[in-house]
């Protein structure tokens, strides 16, 4: 039972450790004339538009695109990293099995 507790310690000292490198990643993604930039953890770091905005409409629905595309970006990024801490324990093998069904 001890080794148990010594193992969740260990993943949660490496999960934090994870979620401070997720803060560090700036991840971008780009649709038509607008570029986001986000961190690992879903945060906004910038937002390019062009000089002129002459449909405003049309890139508003890109920065909704952009943003949205940058955001599954980030979960890749985050899911990837993590999997390298939840393969220790046999929780990656778990959730493969789950998205399968």
């Amino acid at each position: 039972m001890f080794g148990k507790i010594k193992d969740m310690y260990k993943l949660q000292k490496q999960a934090k450790q994870i979620k401070q490198e997720l803060r560090n990643i700036h991840i971008e993604a780009e649709f038509g004339e607008v570029m986001v930039t986000i961190n690992g953890e879903q945060e906004v770091i910038a937002i390019q538009l062009p000089e002129t905005i002459p449909n405003p409409k049309k890139i508003a629905e890109e920065l909704v695109k952009a943003l949205n595309k940058a955001t599954k970006k980030s979960h890749e990024v985050a899911a990837e990293r993590m999997r390298s801490v939840m393969g220790d324990t046999g929780l990656a093998d778990m959730l493969s099995s789950k998205k399968s069904e």
